[in-house]
């Protein structure tokens, strides 16, 4: 599961497909409708904020945002309701790793997306969040490239 802190406009069609069924999982999750995935660690950032499922259904916004921007049609119906529009910081470590983790699979699976974001140094980020000085985040898996 990579629910990504990038904002999804830097996605590759396979990979905005991807965010949207994996915060879908991720939402059933924090709803306690499914037993897989439960000690997933990218869910701790959700369950320290103080509506997880608010916040969930907040990123499942903008992602369906951005679905539709290119013209994609993910069922709107799958939208819940926002009722905490709290922001959530997120450290520049992991911003930068999640930078680099996308620029890797953008090389080899889309080279023209590649070609165009290799240069963006400060890529922006998921409305929902504000970047903090700090290392890569505890709940990430795997070192810094």
């Amino acid at each position: 599961m990579r629910l990504w802190t990038l904002h999804p406009k830097y996605l590759d069609a396979r990979g905005l497909v991807a965010l949207w069924r994996e915060a879908l999982l991720a939402r059933a999750v924090l709803r306690g409708e499914t037993r897989g995935y439960r000690s997933h660690p990218q869910l701790d950032r959700f369950r320290a904020h103080s509506a997880p499922r608010s916040a969930i259904n907040a990123y499942l916004q903008l992602v369906h945002s951005e679905s539709t921007r290119r013209g994609y049609r993910f069922d709107p119906r799958k939208l819940g309701p926002v009722r905490s529009r709290a922001m959530m910081p997120v450290t520049s470590g992991q911003l930068a790793h999640e930078w680099h983790h996308l620029l890797a699979k953008l090389s080899t699976r889309s080279p023209d997306d590649f070609e165009r974001l290799k240069g963006l140094r400060r890529p922006d980020v998921h409305p929902m969040f504000h970047v903090v000085p700090g290392p890569l985040e505890p709940w990430e898996r795997g070192p810094l490239p």
